[in-house]
């Protein structure tokens, strides 16, 4: 630990002019006393810190002295392209050769551009997770990880209804979607990929030596785009006939999936709805058929937009609509 923390030293100093005790201190996580000891280590073996005394002082390198430690690691090189999502890689125990991949990068810059990483910090970040949610990191993405990035094959357990499913998978990749993590897998001997919630692994062990063969032609964002869209229209498996006025048809997005509400109000402009549906009325209220999962998630999701839509049909959801509209009427005293 001593030896990383020292290398980081050097490096921390090679790419700043100079840094006080308390910010090597903060970077490196130790005491400052630890700081000096360090230091003092550093110049006994031959790297030449300087410590300039005084408020205004702190520690450098001097007589141009440049390391040789700046060749980036396979995992720390993998981790640099990962570093705009500072919580992905904490997630996936990956942290650490990030910031050891970031501070070799700048310490092989020219001193004109060592202010780069911080530069764009300041301006690009990478918030991942929806609103009004806490996303919990799965206990096993540690290990899901180091098998995707090392390509070993692993053997998983995880939830299905009321039973737990074995299966010997192939581990292709992982996304981060709103805060929840999933891995598209091939299932062992199989040609088809799959994709599991890794919070629903119950556990997760890695097959020694035992490493596959990766498919060159898999392309991971493809892949995922195929899957959400497919997943998106799986779960629509009803129909509701709704009249909504300008605000609510500007509303509508918002409050189902976006691309099921835009293909809905586009096929309420053609000439086939028009006229089974009489869509636009002279007040300029737009009747649309909207697929939605059910009728209860449809009656969620049509409530926000509250006197903005009326729901024509089904009937049933129709009268649970009036009996709502009913009980706010006796609230408010309407």
């Amino acid at each position: 630990m001593r030896a990383a923390r020292l290398i980081k030293m050097v490096l921390l100093l090679q790419s700043r002019p100079s840094m006080t005790a308390a910010e090597l201190a903060r970077e490196l996580e130790v005491s400052e006393r630890t700081v000096t000891r360090d230091a003092q280590a550093l110049s006994e073996a031959g790297v030449p810190v300087y410590a300039d005394r005084g408020r205004a002082g702190g520690y450098r390198l001097v007589g141009g002295y440049r390391t040789r430690l700046t060749g980036l690691a396979r995992n720390e090189a993998e981790a640099l392209f990962l570093s705009g999502v500072p919580g992905a890689l904490r997630e996936m125990g990956l942290e650490d050769a990030a910031s050891a991949a970031r501070l070799k990068v700048s310490a092989a810059l020219l001193p004109s551009l060592r202010d780069a990483s911080r530069a764009a910090a300041q301006r690009f970040h990478l918030d991942a997770p929806s609103w009004f949610t806490e996303p919990k990191t799965p206990e096993l993405l540690p290990v899901v990880a180091d098998a995707v990035w090392d390509d070993r094959r692993v053997v998983a357990r995880y939830r299905r209804g009321d039973s737990d499913v074995e299966r010997a998978l192939d581990p292709y990749g992982l996304v981060l979607k709103a805060g929840i993590w999933y891995l598209c897998a091939r299932v062992t001997g199989r040609d088809s990929y799959r994709v599991y919630r890794i919070d629903r692994f119950t556990a997760v062990d890695l097959l020694d030596g035992d490493r596959f063969a990766r498919h060159e032609d898999f392309d991971l964002p493809a892949f995922w785009e195929e899957q959400a869209d497919q997943f998106a229209r799986s779960i629509l498996h009803t129909e509701v006939v709704v009249r909504l006025s300008p605000d609510g048809v500007r509303r509508l997005p918002y409050a189902v999936d976006p691309a099921t509400a835009r293909e809905a109000l586009e096929a309420a402009d053609g000439p086939e709805h028009k006229d089974k549906h009489k869509d636009k009325d002279k007040t300029g209220w737009v009747t649309v058929t909207l697929p939605v999962e059910s009728e209860e998630v449809a009656h969620g999701q049509l409530a926000g937009l509250g006197p903005e839509v009326e729901v024509l049909a089904p009937e049933v959801l129709r009268v649970r609509f009036a009996r709502d509209a009913a009980r706010l009427a006796a609230l408010y005293g309407a």
